[in-house]
């Protein structure tokens, strides 16, 4: 199935959503019309994001202490390839349907899925994660969340514990007609201003037609 038939769902339910001032109801309709066989969900590739399991490579293994959040799961792959190099793993989306998928697919694996909103999220997270992965979440988004999106993610942070940002890139001022709204580099640096230092900003363009950001970031590093 060619990207463009893949999007196609949910290029239709997020424009209802958007137009009715809605900007996360659509993900909840799309896993639930996916598992009803009615659609499909276009990041759902059978396998962790790439770009994560290339950063993970040659890492020390996580202690037994180590926490890890990932931010809007979805059908869970990344917080599974997590939970099996040994990080202590919470993974959390919006849809209700999405979680209960994902703990139908990783029934054995030690990963705590919830389901909780990025926009309000649970207080208690705040500063509790040793590693936070955010996979082309904050790009589902519409721009004008993007400060309370990046405040949000970045509050969960540990001491001393790192933010990774993985998403898809845009030029300064390109106009984008989302859902996805890419990222700029202002966007993804915009994340050292809550308390974070950029460690390293990986600007990826493997073809001329594909462009990605990997970013990391520490609080407080030594």
């Amino acid at each position: 199935m060619a990207d463009n038939e893949r999007e196609a769902d949910a290029d239709r339910l997020s424009a209802a959503a958007l137009k009715a001032g809605d900007p996360t109801g659509w993900f909840e309709q799309l896993y639930a019309q996916a598992a009803a066989g009615q659609a499909v969900v276009p990041w759902d590739r059978g396998e962790p994001n790439p770009l994560l399991v290339e950063w993970a490579v040659g890492r020390p293994a996580p202690g037994p202490q180590h926490r890890a959040l990932v931010v809007g799961t979805g059908l869970g792959y990344d917080a599974a390839f997590l939970a099996g190099l040994g990080w202590g793993t919470i993974a959390f989306d919006i849809s209700d349907t999405a979680i209960k998928a994902a703990r139908r697919r990783f029934p054995q694996v030690p990963v705590d899925f919830r389901v909780a909103d990025l926009l309000n999220p649970p207080p208690e997270w705040t500063g509790q994660f040793d590693l936070v992965l955010e996979s082309y979440t904050t790009q589902a988004l519409p721009v004008r969340l993007r400060p309370t999106v990046v405040s949000h993610i970045s509050r969960f942070v540990a001491d001393r514990g790192t933010l990774l940002i993985l998403g898809h890139g845009r030029e300064e001022g390109e106009e984008v007609d989302g859902p996805p709204w890419p990222l700029t580099r202002a966007d993804v640096e915009s994340y050292a201003g809550h308390g974070l230092t950029p460690v390293n900003i990986e600007d990826l363009r493997p073809a001329p037609d594909t462009w990605r950001w990997r970013a990391e970031f520490i609080r407080n590093p030594d």
